[in-house]
This record gives structure tokens, C-alpha cells and sequence, in this order.
């Protein structure tokens, strides 16, 4: 396990927690059993639809809002709920949600934020877990804009803690290398 970031959080990088075998399975039941769809915001009162789909799962219909658009938890599938007990077994945390990422190539990204948002306990544990097309994650540090990046792995798990919210940001930068699909787990917890 690496500890990554330098000061003002906590991130462990596991690496790869699955064989590749493994790994692929899931990313391929994923694929099938996942109610992917498009994701949507509001910015600057415009709605924006995304390339990327999203998937939201908890432990009930919890609402999730971010980015001005509100979502509600769908029941756990077999494989959320096998995954969700490996990343708490391995995390020693536990969740009650998942948010869910498909980006279909390295076009596909996510801007610099942070996971802060109200309903998610404060600096509570995000385990992210990831499958298919390994891609660089990057931190910046809210005042310093030091930087700290690392690779996911396909079957890699990620877990960000303490915090990590208050003072970093995090972003998924696109790149014209990669073609394959890539999905990301994140289990969160959200507030009763």
C-alpha cells in the first residue's frame, strides 16, 4: 500500500486487489448488469448530458446531489455487494453508496473537484475501485497547487480519507492514449 499524498489528507493506493482474470469478470458484469446512463448538470443554468454514464446504488434510495442534478439510489446488484465487502475488508471502513463511472475511452474525464458534498459524511472514507483501461489520477492541493499524481490499475482499489475533501482536488484528465473503457467504483457513505 502507498501513502500519496505529502500532508492535509489521507490516500492509500492498494494497487491491483483482484488477479487480472478476476478483474476482467467483473469488469465485464459491470458492463452487462449496471443501469448506466448518461450523466447530467447544471451549469450556469444550462443542462449539460455527458459522454460518461453514471450509476447510482445504496443500501436504500438515498438522494445524491452534485452538480445540481439529483439522483436515487437503485437496490445493490449481487456484484456491488461482493465488491462493497472487499473494499470494506480491505479499507476497514464501511459504506452504505456507490457512485459509478463509465467512460467509454481516454477522451472521457472528469474536471478538478472535490467530494463534498453535503449528504456524504464529513471526511468520511471513499474507497474508488477500478476497472478496464488503466488511467493517470491526479491531486492538487487547494492553496500549495502541489501536485501529486498517480496510475490506476485495472482491478486497483484507491481509498481517500481524513481530509482529503477539504484541502485537495481530484481529477480524472483526459488523454488521446488510451481507447479502451474504464469503470470506476466509488463507495461512499451517506449521511441518515
Amino acid at each position: 500500500m502507498q501513502h500519496l499524498l505529502p500532508y492535509d489528507g489521507i490516500v492509500h493506493y492498494y494497487g491491483p486487489v483482484f488477479t487480472p482474470e478476476t478483474a476482467t469478470a467483473y469488469f465485464n458484469r459491470l458492463m452487462e448488469t449496471i443501469e448506466w446512463r448518461n450523466d447530467e448538470a447544471v451549469i450556469f443554468g444550462k443542462r449539460i448530458i455527458t459522454k460518461r454514464k453514471v450509476a447510482w446504488y445504496g443500501d436504500k434510495d438515498f438522494a445524491y446531489t452534485y452538480s445540481n442534478a439529483t439522483k436515487t439510489a437503485l437496490p445493490w446488484t449481487k456484484e456491488l455487494l461482493e465488491l462493497k465487502q472487499l473494499s470494506e475488508e480491505k479499507t476497514g471502513e464501511q459504506y452504505n453508496s456507490c457512485l459509478l463511472n463509465l467512460y467509454h475511452t481516454g477522451s472521457e474525464g472528469m474536471a478538478w473537484h472535490c467530494d463534498e458534498e453535503r449528504e456524504l459524511k464529513k471526511n468520511g472514507a471513499i474507497a474508488s475501485l477500478s476497472f478496464g483501461a488503466e488511467r493517470k489520477f491526479a491531486f492538487k492541493h487547494k492553496i500549495s497547487g502541489e501536485r501529486v499524481d498517480c496510475f490506476l490499475e485495472h482491478g486497483s482499489l484507491l481509498v481517500m480519507k481524513g481530509t482529503t475533501q477539504t484541502h485537495w482536488l481530484h481529477r480524472l484528465p483526459p488523454t488521446k492514449k488510451v481507447q479502451a473503457p474504464r469503470i470506476n467504483l466509488t463507495f461512499r457513505s451517506i449521511r441518515d
